[in-house]
C-alpha cells in the first residue's frame, strides 16, 4: 500500500516562518514590557494571525506563477516593514507612524545615524525570504495549491476569525485599546505591527478629514478650558525685559542629568554649572521635554505655540501651513525682527515651509555657513564654529530681535574628533552613552565661548538669553548603561520619565534675579513666559502653558503620550508613583486607604482632555477662525 506524500502548501510554509521570525523581533528585539501571562500568549499569537491572513490571499490566484510570485514579493515587503520598524525603534524607542514614511527627506541628512543602527545580523531577518523565494522559484509544483471556490472562502473566513480572536484577547487584556493610539506600543503587543500599521493608516485618514469639516462652534469649549487654566496668569516680573532682544539657544538631545555632575571625576558642563548659582539666571531644574515623534521640529513647535505636539509624525510635515499664533509673528507686532541660525538643510523637518506659517523673517540655513571637513563632523557645522559665524549677522540685525539658535554637535550617535573631546568618553557597554559626554562638554565650551562673543559685540546687556535642551539624548535602549552611571540597579518607569528633564536656564544681564526653581514645568510653559517678560500681553491668544513665574499655575506637566508629573505624583506606563520617593503608591496603583481609583486618575482625566484640545485646534486648523470667533 502507497502513502501519498503529504502536500503542505507556501503559504502555510510562509506563515509559519514569518510567524516565528516575527515572534523573535517582539520577544528579544523590541524592547516590550509583558505584565502577565496573557500579554504573552497575545504576543505569541499575532504574528501568525496577521502572517496567514496576508499570505492566505494567495489562494485567489489561479495561475500558480502569481500565486508564487505574490508569495515571495509579500515576504519581501513584510520584512522589510519589520527591518525599518527595527532600525527606527533602536533609535526612538518606538515605531514607525504614517506621516513619518512622509518625511523621507529627512533620510538624505541621517547619514552616520541610520549606519550606527543597522546590525549584521539584521541580515538573518531575510533568511525566511530566501527560503521562500527557492520554494516558490525551484520547487513551485510541490509548493502550488489550486483550491475550489469553497477552500478561498475558507481561508477568508479563517483570517476574519483569527483576526476577531486575536483583537477580542486584545480588548480583554487592554479595554479600550482602539481609543489609545497614542500608545504604540500596547497596540503593536496587542494586535502586532502590520495590523498597527493599518490601524494607523485609518486613523490617519480621519485626521485628514477633520480639517474639512472643522468650524468656529469648536473653540468656545476650548477657550473655557484655556481661560480657567490662565485665570490669574501674569507674575510681577512682567515687563522686567521689555523691549530686549530674545536670544533662545535650542541645545540637541542635552539632558538634565548632566547638570551638576560628573564623568571620570570631572565636570560635564562647567560653564552651565557656573549659570546655576548666577544672580542674573534663573535655572529651573524640574523642567520637562514633551516631545513626541517630531523631536527637535517638536520641541520647536511647543516653545513657539504653547501646543502639544501630534501623537504621531511632526507637526512640521503634517501641519506646516496651517494658521499659528506662534511666538515669532506675536513679537513681530512689537517691532521686533524675527530668525532662525541652524545649519542644516533647510528642508529637514520642513521648516523652511513651517517657519512662514510660525512667522520668521529669515532662516539662516546651510547655505549661510561656510562648512569644511574640517569645522563639521556627523550632522554638520560644529556648534563653535556654528556660533562664531552666526555673529556677523547677528550684529547686523535692528534691534529689538528674536533670534532662535539650534545646535547640532550634541546629536546621535554622538561623534567627535579627539583633537576637540577635552573629556574622555564614560566607560560602560553602550559606545552611545559613552560618547555622549564628550559632545555635551564640547557644547558647553561652544556656549561659553557665546557667551563671550555677545558681550564683545556689545549684545549681552540688552538681550535675554535663554538656553533649553531640546529633548533626551539616550533613549531606552541604553538604559542598562544609564542605570550603571546613575548608580541605579535598573531604570524603573519612574526613572524614566524623570530622564525626561532637560535644562532650561533663563539668563536675564543686569536683573540680579535669579534663582533656581524647583517646581514642575514644560516646554509648553515657554511662550507665555518669554512673552510676559518682554512685556507682551497673550490675553487673546490661545494656548496650553502658563508663565513659570506666575504663582496661580497649573499643578501638572502631561507628557505626548499621557504619563505626567505633579507636585506630589509621577505617572509612567500605568503607574502611580510618588514623586519624592519613586515609589508606587502600592502594586496595584491604589491609595493607602484602598479606594478603587488611583490618585493619580483626576489628573490624568486633564491630562488626556488637554492633549484632545490641543489636537483638535491642530487637526481642524481652528486658529483659522480665531478673527471670526472673536467678532461673533
Amino acid at each position: 500500500m502507497k502513502f501519498k506524500r503529504l502536500k503542505i502548501p507556501l503559504f502555510i510554509i510562509a506563515t509559519l516562518l514569518f510567524g516565528v521570525k516575527t515572534y523573535i523581533i517582539y520577544r528579544f528585539m523590541f524592547d516590550l514590557e509583558l505584565e502577565n501571562s496573557m500579554q504573552e500568549l497575545i504576543l505569541f499569537i499575532n504574528p501568525f494571525v496577521s502572517a496567514f491572513s496576508v499570505f492566505a490571499i494567495s489562494v485567489w490566484f489561479k495561475k500558480q506563477s502569481r500565486q508564487m510570485k505574490f508569495l515571495r514579493y509579500t515576504a519581501l515587503l513584510g520584512t522589510s516593514i519589520l527591518f525599518f520598524n527595527l532600525v527606527f525603534y533602536r533609535s526612538n524607542t518606538d515605531f514607525i507612524t504614517i506621516p513619518q514614511l512622509f518625511q523621507a527627506s529627512n533620510m538624505g541628512d541621517l547619514g552616520s545615524s541610520i549606519l550606527t543602527l543597522i546590525k549584521a545580523y539584521d541580515v538573518l531577518l531575510f533568511a525566511d525570504v530566501a527560503i521562500i523565494w527557492y520554494l516558490s522559484k525551484r520547487k513551485q509544483a510541490m509548493m502550488a495549491v489550486t483550491y475550489p471556490k469553497s477552500g478561498k472562502f475558507f481561508a477568508l473566513a479563517m483570517s476574519f476569525v483569527l483576526l476577531a480572536g486575536n483583537f477580542f484577547l486584545a480588548e480583554m487584556e487592554r479595554p479600550q485599546l482602539f481609543t489609545r493610539a497614542f500608545d504604540r506600543e500596547y497596540l503593536v503587543k496587542n494586535i502586532g505591527v502590520f495590523n498597527y500599521h493599518v490601524y494607523d493608516a485609518v486613523m490617519q485618514s480621519r485626521v485628514k478629514a477633520k480639517r474639512v469639516f472643522a468650524d468656529e462652534s469648536e473653540l468656545p469649549k476650548i477657550k473655557e478650558y484655556v481661560n480657567d487654566i490662565q485665570s490669574n496668569d501674569k507674575s510681577n516680573l512682567f515687563g522686567i525685559a521689555k523691549d530686549k532682544n530674545l536670544i533662545f539657544i535650542s541645545v540637541e538631545s542635552m539632558q538634565n542629568f548632566v547638570i551638576n555632575n560628573k564623568v571620570n571625576g570631572e565636570e560635564i558642563t562647567p560653564f552651565l554649572n557656573s549659570l546655576v548659582d548666577n544672580e542674573d539666571t534663573f535655572y529651573f531644574e524640574n523642567f520637562y521635554s514633551q516631545i513626541a515623534q517630531g523631536r527637535t521640529s517638536d520641541s520647536e513647535f511647543l516653545v513657539e505655540n504653547s501646543l502639544y505636539p501630534l501623537p504621531s509624525g511632526s507637526v512640521f510635515f503634517t501641519h506646516g501651513q496651517n494658521e499659528y499664533n506662534a511666538m515669532p509673528e506675536l513679537l513681530k507686532e512689537k517691532g521686533y525682527f524675527n530668525s532662525v541660525f541652524h545649519a542644516n538643510n533647510k528642508s529637514f523637518w520642513n521648516r523652511d515651509q513651517m517657519y512662514k506659517s510660525l512667522g520668521y523673517d529669515y532662516f539662516y540655513g546651510e547655505s549661510a555657513f561656510e562648512v569644511t571637513e574640517n569645522n563639521s563632523i556627523g550632522w554638520g557645522l560644529k556648534d563653535k564654529a556654528f556660533f562664531e559665524q552666526s555673529m556677523k549677522y547677528l550684529q547686523s540685525f535692528k534691534q529689538p530681535f528674536y533670534t532662535k539658535f539650534i545646535t547640532l554637535t550634541n546629536h546621535f550617535p554622538f561623534d567627535l574628533d579627539k583633537e576637540d573631546r577635552t573629556i574622555e568618553p564614560y566607560d560602560s557597554g553602550s559606545k552611545t552613552l559613552n560618547n555622549y559626554f564628550p559632545t555635551v562638554r564640547y557644547t558647553d565650551e561652544a556656549l561659553k565661548q557665546f557667551f563671550n562673543q555677545l558681550k564683545n559685540a556689545g549684545l549681552y546687556k540688552n538681550s535675554v538669553i535663554v538656553i533649553m535642551g531640546d529633548h533626551y539624548g539616550i533613549s531606552e535602549n541604553h538604559n542598562k548603561a544609564m542605570s550603571k552611571y546613575l548608580g541605579k540597579e535598573e531604570i524603573t518607569p519612574f526613572d524614566q520619565v524623570q530622564l525626561q528633564r532637560v535644562p532650561l536656564f533663563i539668563h536675564i544681564p543686569g536683573s540680579g534675579k535669579g534663582k533656581v526653581m524647583s517646581e514642575v514645568s514644560g516646554q509648553i510653559d515657554v511662550k507665555p513666559t518669554l512673552l510676559h517678560l518682554l512685556g507682551v500681553e497673550t490675553g487673546n491668544d490661545l494656548y496650553f502653558g502658563n508663565d513659570l513665574f506666575s504663582d496661580d499655575r497649573k499643578s501638572y506637566v502631561a507628557l505626548r503620550n499621557g504619563d505626567f508629573i505633579s507636585k506630589k505624583y509621577v505617572s509612567a506606563s500605568g503607574f502611580c508613583y510618588n514623586r519624592a520617593t519613586g515609589e508606587p503608591v502600592n502594586e496595584e496603583g491604589r491609595d493607602i486607604e484602598g479606594k478603587i481609583e488611583s490618585p493619580c486618575t483626576p489628573i490624568k482625566g486633564k491630562v488626556i482632555k488637554e492633549l484632545k484640545y490641543s489636537d483638535d485646534i491642530i487637526y481642524g486648523d481652528l486658529l483659522r477662525f480665531m478673527g471670526s470667533s472673536e467678532s461673533n
